[in-house]
Order: structure tokens, then sequence, then C-alpha cells
């Protein structure tokens, strides 16, 4: 089944931008520390936050296409959109300078802060080292709508743009998450382990549809995928998701349909917003650096694995079951949040 999938995916231009299937590994010593509540509930994350372009991250997975799609069209500009510390940009100009490409990110602030660190570190540092061109907007900025008469600008002075969605989260962005599902699967069959839960951050909702239209495609149950909203409330982003997984699974042109009641999201730890901390994503952050020595960051894989931590003390795992955290990358944005981690230290 994930060779069919596979197999379906060749028929999309693509551009090749990680070296090698993303490991999964064991949380031993998580899984020590959480062992009056964890029982024998066992404990997994999927590394794609080790992929070797920008820094890492899951946003490589939907640029594959994406820029795939660019490249095959003859496209010479790759234009996107997001906040001031969107991963999605950053890894977007890092691809398009891999690929020869001029790259113009359309940035608003889409979080209450004006601090120097927000502002200038983290994403937006690396953004200007990869050599993108950045337009920073107001905060009621309508950036697609800028991002548009851009892109005809850039067309009426001969050039030839691409226009990407914010956070890569179209259906042909998605592909890359239903390729990931089939990845899972291969992967579960070499260490002879199913995952019972796959928890996940959604914020533009693009890794969870894509998650959902693979396993659709595969005749598996997509229900095991479990997101926590970081961008919008769960309904607003259960909703986006579902449109998501049904133009993906419609790109796959599988005889197959997904329900509403397939896509599993949680609204409890996005607390006062996007991009707002909390003090269970600090718990997160801190306790899978000093138990594992891995680096959430603090939007979006913070918070999914305190929704993980929150779900599994709260009895929402039997015992028995296998649990597999994707850590999604993003760690830059830890830079941008040095004011916020050493207040609360």
């Amino acid at each position: 089944m994930a060779s069919d999938v596979l197999a379906d995916l060749s028929r999309f231009s693509r551009t090749p931008l990680l070296d090698a299937v993303t490991p999964i590994q064991r949380l031993h010593r998580l899984e020590q520390a959480l062992a009056s509540d964890a029982g024998d509930i066992r404990l997994f994350v999927k590394r794609d936050d080790l992929m070797g372009i920008g820094g890492g991250g899951n946003k490589l997975r939907k640029l594959e296409f994406l820029m795939g799609e660019a490249l095959a069209s003859g496209c010479d500009t790759f234009i996107t959109t997001g906040g001031m510390q969107s991963n999605h940009a950053r890894l977007s100009a890092a691809v398009a300078a891999r690929a020869g490409l001029a790259c113009e990110l359309v940035l608003r602030p889409n979080v209450p802060r004006e601090d120097e660190e927000y502002r200038r570190n983290g994403n937006i540092l690396l953004d200007g080292l990869f050599g993108a061109t950045i337009h920073e907007l107001a905060g009621e900025a309508d950036a697609a709508a800028f991002a548009a008469e851009r892109a005809s600008h850039l067309r009426r002075a001969g050039r030839r743009p691409y226009l990407a969605g914010t956070g890569g989260s179209t259906p042909i962005g998605c592909l890359g998450y239903a390729a990931c599902a089939a990845e899972i699967v291969a992967q579960e069959a070499a260490l002879e382990e199913t995952f019972d839960r796959i928890v996940i951050p959604n914020g533009s909702s693009g890794t969870h549809a894509g998650l959902v239209a693979g396993f659709a495609a595969m005749a598996m149950d997509p229900r095991r995928v479990q997101s926590f909203a970081v961008l919008t409330p769960a309904e607003a982003t259960r909703g986006k998701t579902h449109e998501l997984a049904g133009a993906t699974l419609a790109l796959l042109q599988k005889d197959a349909s997904i329900g509403l009641d397939a896509i599993d999201v949680a609204g409890e730890q996005l607390g006062t917003g996007y991009g707002m901390p909390t003090e269970a994503m600090f718990e997160a952050v801190h306790l899978m650096a000093r138990t594992e020595g891995l680096l959430l960051d603090p939007v979006y894989g913070g918070k999914a694995f305190a929704g993980l931590l929150a779900a599994l003390r709260a009895g929402a795992y039997r015992q028995g079951e296998a649990v597999l955290f994707l850590m999604t990358g993003g760690v830059a944005g830890l830079f941008a949040y040095r004011p916020a981690f050493e207040r609360r230290a």
C-alpha cells in the first residue's frame, strides 16, 4: 500500500530536498521520567527536524512539491507569505537559494511583540542570510493581496514568479505529508511496531491534512493522527484540515473519502493565541531538552508536545499503546523567544 502511494506521487513534479528517510527514535529517558504517568506506554519521535537544508523542518516536505511545480513551470522567483518568525519563509528562502531562484517573503507581525529579539533574531535573521527580499507589512495588512500584486508586478517586468500559500499548505504542498504517511508505514514494518497515535502541531493544517490523505489513500484509519491547534481555535482548524485533506486526496485520485469525524484536533494548548507562550509549553520544552537532549520550538512543537503530556497524564492513551510524536523543527524560533524563557527561569 505504501508503495502504491509513492508510485502515485511520481506523477507530480518534485525537487528532492531530503537526504534520507527521517529516523524514528525511542524516547527511553522520557519514558523513565514519566513512568508514574506513562506505565507501559511506549513513546517515540520522528525526527523531521533532521533535514539538511536551511536548518531543517517539516516545511521541506511541502517544498519538495511546491518547488518542483515552480521549477517545472519555468519560474524564476519564489514568493510566499507568513509571520515574522515563519519557519516556512526561512525554508523557502533556503530552498530557493539552492535552486538558483530569487525569493521574496511577504511577512507581517501576527504575534503582539515588538522587542528586537522577535523582530530581528531567529528565523528572520536567517531569511536575510539566505538572500531573500523581505517585505515587512503592518499587522492589519493583507499579505496575500500584497503577494499577488507583487507577483503581477514581476510578470509585467518580464519575470516568472511562483506564488506559494502561507505555510506551504496547499493541496500540492500537502502531498509532502501524504508521502510521509507512506514513509511511516514502511518504518512501522521495519521496526515491527504499530503507532496507535501520531501527535503533531497544527498551524496552517498542511501536515495534518497530508498525513490524513496519505493514510486514507492506503485504506488506513486516519483518526490515529491527533493534532493540537496552535494558530486558530480547534473548530476552525478542524474545518480547514478537513478541506485540505479532501483536496489532497483528490490529487491522489483515490476512491476514498475523509469524513470530518476523521479529523482529530484539540484546542486546549493554544493558550491566548498564536505564538503566545504558555506554562505547559515551557514545561514541555524543558522536559524534552533535559531528558532527551532534543529541542522543541516554542510555537508549534512545544505546544503540541505539551498536549501529548497532558493527554498522557489524563489517561487518554491506553496502556500498551505506542505514541509517535512528529518533531517538525523550527528550533530557530527559540532564539526569538529568549526574553520569555529568561523571564520564566
